[in-house]
């Protein structure tokens, strides 16, 4: 999986160059917020146990059984009543 950063180095926010020559505090703490979610959004995507797991559930096989909450075994689901009470039990 190859992954690239296709953003600009240096991003605008709210249609201010980042190189302009007296950013706002709240310009800075934007562009901070967003360099910050940019790192863990490379992160996870870098993150192979991350790349397994998005793999397992963008598959629409596996995305069907998580939606109806089970397993591959024939007769093994889990209805939505018994799932919300089984919740509700383990939750008080």
């Amino acid at each position: 999986m190859l992954i690239r950063n296709v953003a600009s180095p240096t991003p605008t926010v709210r249609g201010i160059s980042a190189a302009s020559s007296a950013p706002s505090e709240e310009t800075r703490r934007i562009r901070d917020d967003v360099a910050a979610a940019r790192n863990t959004a490379m992160s996870a995507l870098n993150n192979d146990r991350f790349r397994v797991m998005l793999e397992q559930i963008t598959d629409p096989s596996a995305s069907g059984a998580l939606m109806t909450m089970r397993s591959d075994a024939v007769g093994a689901g889990t209805d939505f009543k018994s799932a919300q009470s089984s919740y509700a039990d383990n939750s008080e």
